[in-house]
Parts: C-alpha cells; sequence; structure tokens
C-alpha cells in the first residue's frame, strides 16, 4: 500500500510524544547502572521509550563501553577512540541482571573495529555468567557485523542466545549514506550465516523508517532480510538526534506501520513489531512469547 508522504513540519507529529521519565523504577535503575559502571543503549541512544521501559525494569545494556569506532548518520551514540577492553564488564552485567530479576535481557554494544575480534568474547561471556546466575532468563543480543567475520559471529552463537538480532536499518540505495562502515549484502549474510549456524535459534532484524526510502523499496528491504530466514522484524520512525544527523524525511502514520506489520506477516515473519515508538528491544520481552508461540 503506497500512501501519501505525511506532511514534515518542525513540529513532531502527536502519535510521536511521550511523557518524561522519572518514576521510581527509572530512577532506581540510573542509580544501578551508575553503581555498576554499566552503559545502556537507552541512554546512549537517546531512546524515547527509555521511561515506559525503565518503569517496567527493561534495558537494553551496552557493552564494549560508550563509545563507538563508526559515525552512523542517524546515531546518537558517541564516536571517537574507544577506552580499553574491560573483561570484568560480563561480570556487572550479570549482577544488574540479577538484582533486576529480569526474565529477559538484551545486550547490545557500540563497534569495536579496534578490536581483533570486535570484542565478540565479550558477548559470550556476557551470556556464559547470565546462564550461571539465571539459567531461566532468556538472553538477546543485537551485535554489529563484525566486519563480516565468520569465525567471530560463530564465538557469539556458540554462546547460545536465545535471539541473535543484527539490524538492517535502511535500504540499500541509503546504506553508504546512512552507515558508511556498513554494508548491505554484509549485515545480510551475517543473518543467513547465524540462522545456519543454529537453525533453532531465533534470529531478528530492524529497519529505520523516515530516512528517505520508497515505500516499494523498504518492502524489497523487509523481504531480503526475511529471506535470510530472519524470525522476528522491528520498524520504528527515525528521530533526528541532532542537527548533525540525517534530516527526517517524512514521518510514517501508525496505519502505516499497521500495514506494514499485516505484510511482514504475510512475508513469513514470526512476529513484527512495527509503530512509530518502536526500536530493536522495544517490547523484547513480548517479542520472544510472541515469536516462540507463532514457531
Amino acid at each position: 500500500m503506497a500512501t501519501a508522504l505525511t506532511q514534515l513540519t518542525t513540529r513532531k507529529p502527536a502519535w510521536l510524544k511521550v511523557p518524561a521519565p522519572g518514576g521510581p523504577n527509572y530512577l532506581a535503575l540510573k542509580h544501578l547502572m551508575r553503581d555498576l559502571q554499566l552503559h545502556t543503549v537507552c541512554e546512549e541512544a537517546h531512546c524515547p521509550n527509555i521511561g515506559e521501559c525503565w518503569e517496567h525494569k527493561a534495558a537494553t545494556f551496552m557493552i564494549l563501553g560508550d563509545v563507538c569506532t563508526l559515525n552512523c548518520a542517524y546515531c546518537a551514540v558517541a564516536h571517537g577512540t574507544p577506552a580499553p577492553l574491560d573483561r570484568h564488564e560480563p561480570v556487572r552485567l550479570a549482577q544488574a541482571v540479577e538484582r533486576m530479576g529480569l526474565k529477559h535481557v538484551v545486550i547490545t554494544s557500540v563497534d569495536r573495529d579496534d578490536l581483533p575480534n570486535g570484542g565478540a568474547e565479550i558477548f559470550a561471556a556476557a551470556i556464559a555468567e547470565i546462564r550461571r546466575r539465571l539459567p531461566a532468563t532468556s538472553v538477546e543480543v543485537l551485535i554489529p557485523d563484525f566486519k563480516g567475520s565468520e569465525r567471530t559471529l560463530r564465538l557469539v552463537v556458540a554462546a547460545k542466545p536465545d535471539i541473535l538480532n543484527h539490524n538492517l536499518e535502511t535500504i540499500e540505495r541509503l546504506y553508504r549514506l546512512a552507515r558508511p562502515g556498513g554494508r548491505y549484502a554484509r549485515a545480510l549474510e551475517l543473518l543467513r550465516r547465524a540462522k545456519a549456524m543454529d537453525p533453532a535459534m531465533l534470529t531478528k532484524s530492524g529497519i529505520i523508517c523516515g530516512l528517505g526510502e520508497e515505500w516499494d523499496e523498504l518492502l524489497g528491504a523487509m523481504r531480503d532480510v526475511r529471506a535470510q530466514g530472519a524470525d522476528i522484524l522491528t520498524l520504528g520512525q527515525y528521530l533526528r538526534p541532532s542537527g548533525q544527523h540525517l534530516p527526517i524525511a517524512r514521518y510514517y502514520t501508525p496505519a502505516e506501520f499497521a500495514e506494514l506489520r499485516r505484510l511482514g506477516r504475510e512475508m513469513g515473519y514470526r512476529h513484527v513489531e512495527a509503530g512509530p515508538l518502536v526500536r530493536s528491544s522495544y517490547h523484547a520481552w513480548e517479542q520472544v512469547e510472541r515469536a516462540t508461540a507463532a514457531g
């Protein structure tokens, strides 16, 4: 369904407005993160859902520091020269998961192309430490592309995460503009390899909407991800972090996201999470339940 573009104004549409964070669980979780010297993508990427998710004691932990070696044109995470690798981070992360009593945890990272394995061993160690402390907790990882290294990817897959996520982010035509350090075909190949390494593991990807893609191009990217065997897809509205980032080309309406959800299900995805405020880990604890039930 190709629909007319939503008029872009300086004001966000009403459906993108969210309450300011500040509830008791939010404040407690913020204190816990500082106490254990941990980072969250919720904070670093300026996620609009931070208030809702943190009030539900759900957070996406960001390992390997808070400085990325890439400089994607849509991302708010700082880029530059990262700090040295912290091999004690997996233990502190698992302590946070245990103290929060999480039933599902999401772990992502900055890109660390300065490291031989891109930090894959820290992902694996974090999964193992959580499994040791909380064997019933499901673990989802949102990983970088590791420069296309199959051997490095295998380090993470061998640790047996319940869900492995790598976001495609955008359509092929816009890839070099939005993700100058990434490659469209490489992202798809990672998803294909991960599913081949462990067919029982759920795989997942996400696409940002509003960077300048056409409707048919967006559907084409959705089909490309599904062709790699991905089980779960997330689709959300791009929100410009600052004047130095790519401008918003258009706002998608809630009705358009509902249509994308329907079309994604027709393509064969077990679950599609689509909406203006959806991000990769938004309601992740529900996504795994629904995808598992649909399998």
